[in-house]
């Protein structure tokens, strides 16, 4: 059985929270990094946000891929239960 595939602009759309928060974050860090060394003050916070993010983003694309194999799974007829029994 192949499982089904993922429409991206699915994917995209069931993200939009976290890309929204992620982005926001990023600006967060560089805004308060003191000035003169808005690199410096934000690259350690900003890649700690990315590391995160792409966690996000790989476990959110392996959960719809799960979702949509179980959803497209159809288990063969369980037996009756007189008949596994024996009687």
């Amino acid at each position: 059985m192949t499982a089904p595939q993922i429409a991206p602009d699915k994917f995209v759309e069931s993200m939009q929270q976290e890309i929204q928060q992620y982005l926001q974050s990023v600006m967060k860090a560089v805004n308060n990094a003191p000035d003169g060394d808005w690199i410096g003050g934000s690259e350690e916070q900003v890649r700690d946000l990315s590391a995160d993010f792409r966690r996000q983003v790989f476990e959110k694309a392996v959960q719809l891929k799960v979702d949509a194999a179980e959803a497209a799974f159809s288990p063969s007829a369980q037996p009756d239960d007189r008949q596994a029994s024996g009687e």
